[in-house]
């Protein structure tokens, strides 16, 4: 074995020792070829039935076409590689039916008004949001902006307290969950029921495919990678996502912190959070941003967000930011280039709840400081330039890679660069992080109005995705 591939094999074991995962299985799922076949003779038998009566109405057909002509030009994408739209579901950006702008040139009536439609819907959902975190405490408000963990085969009730008392705001399932849909539902309703102070939970998980697919068991298919993903059509990708996203849902999950929109820029081998283990739609940074969109469309179809990542980028370090604080600094990608153009087309186009920061370094945007600390990065990048006022989650905070920074000052440090929700795998982290939020807050009137504009948007990103009704 070279040294290479014995690097590879080391990275996909490590991965799953640390959540217990086994390698998903490949190819398309609830396809059939022997039922396609039979679909192209039946094709052939319509179509000859019907060549007459189309020969006679040639000129009323090309007539319709031509009037199709330009209705289609005014009303769809320019853009032909994109999966095509089922009926409008509700949209996580703006908690009503998607009037999503797919012509990509923005100048049509049309097109205008859609974006105001939605904008003003998105205005609807913050000033409400304002009235609830109004109603809030500020230890309150902070509680919104912790995700805390909960790993398979652990009681509901360990989050008990954590929920009920200090309001926790979102939860994690972590691990191998083998217990099905009904299984991964009951726990789900047993935490739900925790929340007693009128604002609902929000629970979120990790169902990428492949070796990143924390839900099992019955009633869960097994997903195949990112990569696998990334060979199929987006129309196919789509169909597929819109499956996966039911069976999150009838098991109670309000968010899959997926897709992956990092574009491997390096051998695979050596990108070990992304290449090596295949969590990469494996194409360049334009294909990797369709069929995100087309993942992310799918899931919103069946009712669950998604959270785009790992914003800007892991495909171009050597380390895992899970597990090492080496090989973690990025020197190629810029705010220019296609890794991070990656990222602003599946945020324009797919419109996730939400965007994962990245714990790696960026040389070229702010060296030395993990893209979830730095404001050069989710402020003046993400919000102010691509133009994101949504939630920016952090990845998890009890990696290794911020594992020099005192547990109270995580949550602080992101809130800081203007992010929103304290993503954590571990669970002794979750109290220090939610304590020097706390403690931050009552400390400084500028930080508390921070921690009150995160713990909006959290809020109205509830009210988008119909928690809160």
């Amino acid at each position: 074995m070279t040294r290479q591939k014995r690097r590879t094999a080391d990275t996909r074991r490590a991965w799953k020792g640390a959540y217990g995962m086994a390698a998903r299985g490949n190819g398309r799922h609830g396809r059939d070829a022997e039922g396609n076949r039979a679909g192209h003779v039946l094709a052939l038998v319509a179509t000859a039935a019907v060549a007459l009566v189309l020969a006679v109405s040639i000129a009323f057909a090309a007539g319709a076409r031509h009037r199709e002509h330009f209705r289609t030009q005014a009303t769809t994408s320019a853009r032909t590689s994109s999966p095509s739209s089922p009926a409008p579901s509700p949209d996580p950006a703006t908690g009503d039916a998607a009037q999503r702008d797919d012509d990509g040139a923005g100048d049509a009536k049309g097109d205008d008004d859609g974006k105001d439609d939605a904008a003003q819907r998105r205005g609807d959902a913050t000033a409400r949001a304002k009235r609830i975190v109004d109603a809030m405490s500020l230890d309150e408000r902070a509680a919104q902006l912790v995700m805390a963990p909960l790993a398979a085969g652990t009681d509901p009730s360990a989050l008990a307290s954590l929920i009920g008392d200090d309001h926790v705001g979102s939860v994690i399932l972590m691990g191998n969950w083998a217990s099905g849909v009904d299984g991964v539902r009951a726990a789900i309703d047993a935490l739900r029921g925790y929340a007693t102070d009128g604002t609902p939970l929000l629970v979120a998980t990790d169902q990428e495919g492949g070796l990143v697919q924390h839900l099992q068991g019955p009633g869960f298919e097994t997903m195949p990678s990112a990569l696998e993903q990334g060979r199929l059509t987006v129309d196919a990708l789509r169909e597929d996502s819109r499956r996966w996203g039911a069976q999150l849902h009838a098991a109670g999950v309000d968010v899959d912190l997926a897709p992956s929109v990092d574009t491997v820029t390096i051998d695979r081998a050596a990108n070990a959070p992304i290449g090596a283990l295949d969590r990469d739609f494996g194409l360049d940074a334009d294909g990797d941003a369709r069929h995100a969109v087309a993942f992310i469309d799918g899931m919103r179809d069946a009712g669950v967000a998604t959270a785009v990542k790992h914003y800007p980028g892991l495909g171009s370090v050597t380390g895992n930011t899970d597990f090492t604080a080496d090989g973690i600094v990025d020197t190629t990608t810029d705010a220019d280039g296609p890794e991070v153009a990656a990222f602003t087309e599946a945020i324009g186009e797919g419109r996730p709840a939400m965007v994962m920061m990245s714990l790696a370094s960026y040389a070229q945007l702010d060296p030395g400081v993990p893209a979830a600390f730095s404001r050069p990065i989710v402020t003046e990048l993400l919000r102010e330039r691509t133009g994101y006022d949504g939630v920016v989650i952090s990845d998890s905070l009890s990696a290794s890679a911020v594992g020099g920074v005192e547990p109270t000052q995580l949550g602080v440090r992101l809130v800081e660069a203007g992010g929103d929700v304290a993503c954590i795998n571990d669970p002794a982290y979750t109290t220090p992080i939610l304590a020097g939020l706390r403690a931050r807050a009552a400390a400084d009137d500028a930080f508390a109005d921070r921690v009150t504009a995160s713990a909006t948007r959290v809020v109205a990103m509830k009210i988008a995705i119909g928690l809160i009704r």
